[in-house]
């Protein structure tokens, strides 16, 4: 195939790499190696981690499983707005990093800035939370090794494993995802067939719906009613970490084999990967477990506060808890890995659109960016924190952090879609001629982006009751944060430039073009087990 010059990123090459080209003339790139399989279950697997397995016991027990249900069905319709979003804006150009280079073309720089570094601080972080609890998972059997000492295990695990190529990423994290997969359908049928009668309490059904009842005792005030409104609101920031990672297809489509095709078949599932795999969950384990089960304030280990865990036993299932455990387990190290991935990619994104050093920049042989891959990992060490203080209190303040700094990277996913479509309206262009249109647009990335915009301020309001500057820190930190990173990247990197790019200077085209001049060799699978894997994903 022939090279094809970019004046973004340099050159692609025969292997369909995403690349950059320093000044030296060296080629610094990251590889096209993942296939369609492969995003497909990075978009499922990512998503499903922490805040599934472990993060809805809070809003069960403060919201009551109704209550719960609606906030997450809520928070869904804002995941997928996102998703559509990013669907359409990463097949029109996909680049290594996605969105966080969208924000920067089409909005400001300074507003790429300040959305990519928050954005990494997020995966930073989250990385650090699955390392704080992976000991704490293990002590569900022994207590014989110190949890400092798996931190530090799989720190060096997980940095390690990410500094192979990204096809081993992608196979490794394809088959611990099937696995996630597998063990969430299994829990959904067994949850039917204990709330049909098949375990100890009997027929379920309903029951804990009328007693205690489907809204929680509410938080924070006297008034029941309003208390429960509280309850609804704090599970929504809960929520939204528990749907965070819906949008690391749109990070994946620059490595990619064929995105044109890969990425709008894996956003086109979203819809049903979260109606199954989350609310059909979080509604089963709301039949199964009442809200005042004295188990969801279980401090035995962390896992033992688990809904999925309480389910199982409050059943009278034998075994399963332990094989259930060795699931979730396995699911924080795959989260712990991805973390890593994503963060890595956001800063190599960042160092071609110059909004990070170029040392970002630097890859290895086979195509991954160690520079970014040890940063990243490094902030794993944050997890040593969990050693002097009580883990679910560290847990909840670093779910916060993230949750908010998610949240700031969705409303701007919307936000630089509504201005893609802007400027295709500006030329007159048509949505049609798109190789992937979103939706129920653009009121729905408007929907979304305003309703992302309101949560944002009201979600620490629980800091104003009793309030100190810790708790009103901690809701606010990620916020604060990227409007310190916007202004004083304006006023000081980027004074030269535009608050916002005027809309005839917005480059839109580049990368779609080098994109639209590659072409996409891809064999149809051949085997039995490969057409069952294409049909399913």
């Amino acid at each position: 195939m022939e090279k094809k010059e970019s004046t973004i990123t340099g050159v692609y090459d025969e292997e369909h790499s995403s690349n950059f080209l320093s000044e030296t003339g060296e080629i610094k790139k990251v590889k096209r190696g993942l296939e369609e399989r492969h995003v497909a279950m990075i978009a499922l697997g990512g998503t499903i981690g922490t805040g599934l397995f472990i993060g809805i016991s809070t809003p069960l027990k403060n919201a009551g499983p109704v209550n719960a249900l609606i906030a997450y069905i809520y928070m869904a319709t804002l995941a997928f707005s996102v998703t559509q979003s990013l669907g359409e804006l990463a097949t029109h150009s996909p680049i290594a990093g996605s969105f966080c280079t969208f924000n920067t073309r089409y909005l400001s720089k300074a507003l790429g800035f300040s959305t990519n570094w928050c954005y990494w601080f997020t995966w930073a972080i989250t990385f650090a939370i699955e390392l704080s609890i992976v000991g704490q998972i293990i002590e569900y059997w022994t207590y014989a090794v110190p949890i400092g000492a798996w931190i530090a295990i799989f720190f060096v695990i997980l940095i390690g494993t990410n500094l192979f190529p990204v096809s081993f990423y992608g196979e490794l994290e394809f088959w611990i995802a099937s696995i996630k997969v597998i063990a969430i359908i299994g829990f959904i049928l067994y949850a039917f067939i204990m709330v049909c009668g098949a375990g100890q309490t009997g027929p379920v059904g309903f029951r804990y719906w009328r007693n205690p009842g489907p809204w929680g005792p509410g938080i924070l005030v006297s008034n029941v009613n309003t208390g429960r409104f509280l309850g609804w609101l704090s599970s929504l920031i809960n929520a939204a970490f528990t749907y965070q990672g819906v949008e690391l297809t749109g990070i994946s489509a620059g490595e990619a084999a064929n995105p044109r095709r890969a990425v709008p078949r894996a956003i086109n599932k979203v819809i049903y990967r979260i109606l199954i795999f989350y609310l059909l969950t979080l509604f089963f384990i709301g039949l199964l477990v009442p809200y005042n089960d004295p188990a969801l304030n279980s401090t035995e280990n962390f896992i033992s506060s688990s809904p999925f865990l309480i389910s199982i036993q409050n059943s009278g299932t034998k075994i399963l808890p332990d094989i259930f455990n060795a699931v979730i387990l396995m699911t924080v190290i795959s989260a712990g890995n991805s973390n890593i991935y994503i963060g890595s990619r956001i800063l190599y994104s960042m160092g071609d659109s110059g909004n990070a050093p170029k040392c970002f920049l630097w890859v290895t042989k086979w195509g991954t960016p160690y520079v970014g891959v040890i940063f990243t990992g490094i902030f794993g060490l944050l997890a040593f924190l969990n050693l002097s203080e009580d883990g679910a209190t560290v847990f909840d303040w670093l779910v916060n952090i993230t949750a908010v700094a998610g949240l700031i990277a969705w409303m701007f996913i919307s936000v630089s879609h509504i201005r893609f479509m802007h400027i295709l309206r500006r030329r007159g262009s048509s949505r049609d001629e798109l190789p992937y249109k979103a939706k129920w647009m653009p009121w729905f990335a408007w929907y979304a982006a305003i309703n992302i915009f309101v949560i944002l301020f009201i979600q620490g309001f629980e800091a104003f009751f009793d309030f100190t500057a810790t708790k009103f820190f901690t809701a606010y930190i990620s916020l604060i944060l990227f409007v310190v990173l916007w202004i004083g990247s304006q006023f000081s990197i980027y004074k030269n430039d535009p608050w916002l790019i005027p809309i005839d200077e917005v480059d839109i085209d580049s990368e779609k073009r080098k994109v639209d001049e590659e072409i996409w060799e891809e064999e149809p699978p051949k085997t039995l087990w490969g057409k069952i894997w294409q049909t399913i994903l």
